[in-house]
């Protein structure tokens, strides 16, 4: 008894040390992928390519973060400290080639091996580190937090939403001092930061020592059979309540910055971006420690998708975006819809492992996140790309001062994005079924 007391206060005196810090060291550092706007129209520029033609590194570098995540989900189910140790690798090696081919587009400007170089670095190999680095951490922080699983994969997801408002200054202050050749010298020294603090995270992350051991026989199952123990149709409306959320908040977020120029706050778009990105944290930790005290965590989601479907509603009916300027009442209106959407979006990520984990178990929580984790890819691929074919084809280009904008099709990325709330708030009423706590909790009600 005296020995089951001491291991459990070693568990909470450790859980900070062994979990909680390791994992905002490798969030911390893989969620700088979303600096990507800072430099991009440098690295077009130095190696003498078009901004959308360098537009697709951050792309891949997406997409190979949730198909990594699918298919290694069962590599860090296994083995934290090789997914972590191939995470620490495979971004620092990503950035430092990354680094190499803007140098080497820089002496041979317009040369394709130079694009392709930084494809495959920033895209592929950096995509494989963002993807294991995502994962390691999280089922050993619900490990240590067992009660508390939405505050603990909240805080590790809320240092990778926090990673953009806390490196792009430094980025932007790299960039100014360095000099010519400025944009691959960068890209070295974060390599080399960002490798200490990801080796460091990984010599410190580790699992509680024997909590694990009840869920041998769940493991076992294999992922495939846990998923198929509730009816299918469950987990692809996790699935797809994920993938919509995800596409929305890409699609609004990757205009964001012209909306603001919109509605006559152009001076400000950097100070509103940062905002913006702590709105993004702040949701993720925000979303899932409020998920901790219900019954049914997938309220969460009703409540993300209800809000937003509010917020954008209100905007579209007020033509905010078009007649923001100069009203105050529409500048709060449509300030207030980038807000929610950002925390909507970042609540959506730190909530999917737990809500997984109340409906499958912990059991192969890594691999199942994995799988569901190719959502972002899609989305990855699709919510840019969305937003930037409707702004192309919806509206007319207009000066607003010395800015080009097209405020009309900002407007009809609103109501593809109402849309897909719409659908996902169906989804997470009809599709995913509630968990066998809060069935019980609910029927324990119903008696007393």
């Amino acid at each position: 008894m005296g020995e089951n007391v001491k291991t459990q206060q070693g568990w909470r005196a450790n859980k900070w040390v062994r979990a909680a810090i390791p994992a905002l060291l490798l969030h911390c550092s893989i969620g700088t992928v979303y600096c990507w706007s800072i430099f991009s129209q440098e690295i077009a520029d130095y190696i003498g390519f078009s901004k959308g033609a360098t537009e697709w590194a951050f792309s891949f570098a997406i997409f190979f973060l949730g198909m990594s995540a699918a298919f290694l989900g069962n590599v860090v189910e296994k083995d934290i400290h090789k997914s972590s140790l191939i995470a620490t690798i495979c971004f620092a090696l990503g950035m430092t080639g990354t680094g190499f081919f803007i140098y080497y587009g820089g002496q041979n400007p317009g040369n394709v091996l130079a694009l392709i170089g930084i494809y495959v670095c920033y895209g592929f190999i950096m995509g494989i580190g963002l993807g294991t680095g995502y994962l390691s951490p999280v089922k050993t922080l619900m490990l240590w937090f067992e009660d508390k699983k939405g505050l603990a994969t909240g805080l590790a997801v809320a240092g990778f939403g926090a990673a953009k408002a806390i490196a792009s200054p430094i980025m932007q202050a790299l960039l100014e001092n360095l000099g010519e050749g400025g944009i691959y010298k960068m890209f070295f020294i974060l390599a080399a930061v960002y490798f200490v603090m990801m080796f460091v995270g990984h010599l410190l992350l580790k699992k509680p020592e024997g909590w694990h051991e009840p869920q041998k026989k769940e493991a076992g199952q294999g992922m495939l059979a846990v998923i198929k123990s509730k009816p299918i149709g469950n987990y692809v409306g996790i699935w797809l309540m994920f993938y919509f959320n995800i596409t929305c908040g890409l699609a609004l977020i990757s205009q964001e910055k012209m909306i603001v120029k919109c509605i006559g706050l152009a001076g400000i778009a950097g100070i509103i971006s940062t905002v913006s990105a702590i709105f993004n944290a702040g949701g993720r930790l925000g979303f899932s420690a409020w998920a901790d005290t219900m019954k049914d965590r997938n309220t969460i989601y009703k409540m993300i998708f209800i809000l937003s479907i509010v917020f954008t509603g209100l905007v579209i009916l007020t033509s905010g975006i078009k007649n923001g300027e100069g009203n105050m009442l529409l500048i709060i209106l449509v300030l207030g819809l980038i807000f929610v959407v950002n925390a909507g979006y970042g609540g959506g990520f730190s909530n999917v492992p737990t809500l997984l984990s109340d409906h499958y178990g912990m059991g192969n929580i890594s691999a199942i996140h994995g799988l569901t984790l190719s959502a972002w890819a899609f989305a990855g691929l699709t919510g840019n790309q969305l937003a930037t074919w409707i702004v192309n084809t919806f509206g007319k280009p207009e000066m607003h001062g010395d800015i080009e904008v097209n405020p009309t099709g900002y407007q009809y990325v609103l109501y593809a994005t109402i849309v897909l709330y719409v659908i996902s708030l169906v989804i997470s009423l009809v599709l995913v079924k509630p968990t066998d706590k809060a069935l019980e909790a609910k029927k324990a009600k119903s008696n007393s």
